[in-house]
């Protein structure tokens, strides 16, 4: 049986927020008489059997997601840096000191020691990757750094007009898992390296969220969600990572997690960048179930609610229990109620 419910996730509760609220926005009152609900409504709605979906609405903001900072390691001054919005791809260089650039190669390890021939291990192995992704051959991508991957290393260092060491020191490269895109500059040409030099991201726009930890359980790893854009089309979104540790909010903002969206169809974005958005959390589906449009409630005097159900030209005020309420609808039950049956709608 279904449990009467007086108030409905996200924009429902907008809508249905007790039997009082009918009862004023003209859905029937619970001091009406019975006789006086027998003339025939206005409107008339068939009784449906659908699926219908909860859900809860929240803010969140279409970006290119969390920036990291990329930090120099070497001596110098900064001569040349790109601009904010810049994206830099695998070989190309991120930044220059003293006129020689600092390239992008892509992996998960920084460079923390100087690569040169007889080292060993997976920072190897990811340096020789790069080089054969840029084309430059003679050597095995391995965990080996022999003298095939030093010519190759010479090779390259002269196509950017590098010293030709054969070696890979600290600093003189940035690494990253892809292609970046420069969200802020942190220093200035002319200033002295040793520090924070720029921030980057990704180059596909996210969905960021910062959750309120009651609706936690709404966001699931893999769940599809809905996103309305700023000027009020929707895409389609799904949720790719869900925070662990809980910020806890200041004075009346709640604590919240971080939860971050993909949209595959980055299109229907169009040129939207660190613009708020509102999503749309699953909160329940409810299959296979008899439902009414809101309007067609009328509030009883017991808190519950009925409908008028019109047949063979007559009409009859029967009980229902409600469910879920969602996109002007609401879950139904009660004697005589099937699919397909005619229930009014009140003006």
């Amino acid at each position: 049986m279904i449990g009467k419910r007086t108030a409905a996730l996200g924009a429902a509760g907008a809508v249905v927020a007790g039997g009082a609220g009918l009862a004023t926005a003209g859905l029937g009152g619970g001091g009406e008489p019975a006789a006086a609900r027998g003339a025939r409504p206005p409107a008339t709605a068939p009784v449906e059997r659908t699926t219908l979906t909860e859900t809860q609405e929240v803010d969140g903001t279409l970006g290119y997601g969390t920036a990291a900072t990329v930090a120099s390691t070497g001596r110098g001054t900064i001569t040349w840096l790109p601009g904010e919005g810049a994206v830099v791809s695998r070989g190309r260089p991120l930044y220059r000191i003293d006129n020689r650039p600092v390239p992008l190669l892509y992996g998960s390890l920084p460079v923390y020691r100087t690569l040169a021939q007889g080292a060993e291990g997976t920072d190897v192995r990811q340096l020789e990757r790069n080089l054969a992704a840029l084309g430059y051959t003679g050597f095995t991508v391995d965990r080996e750094f022999t003298a095939g991957t030093a010519a190759a290393v010479r090779e390259w260092q002269e196509d950017l007009g590098m010293d030709e060491t054969g070696r890979v020191a600290p600093g003189s490269v940035a690494v990253a898992s892809g292609r970046v895109r420069v969200a802020e500059r942190k220093a200035a040409v002319g200033t002295r390296a040793g520090g924070a030099v720029l921030t980057c991201t990704g180059t596909t726009r996210v969905v960021s969220v910062d959750l309120d930890v009651r609706y936690q359980r709404l966001a699931k790893k893999g769940a599809e969600v809905e996103v309305e854009l700023p000027g009020g089309g929707t895409t389609k979104g799904r949720i790719t990572s869900v925070g662990k540790v809980a910020t806890e909010g200041r004075g009346e903002d709640p604590t919240t997690i971080e939860v971050e969206i993909a949209v595959p169809g980055q299109r229907s974005l169009g040129s939207y960048d660190k613009a708020p958005v509102t999503v749309r959390l699953t909160a329940g589906r409810h299959a296979d179930v008899l439902a009414v449009p809101v309007g067609a409630l009328l509030a009883q005097g017991d808190g519950g609610y009925a409908v008028q159900v019109v047949q063979d030209g007559r009409v009859r005020t029967v009980p229902v229990e409600t469910g879920v309420f969602t996109g002007g609808k609401v879950e139904v039950s009660g004697r005589g109620l099937a699919e397909g049956v005619t229930v009014g709608v009140p003006a």
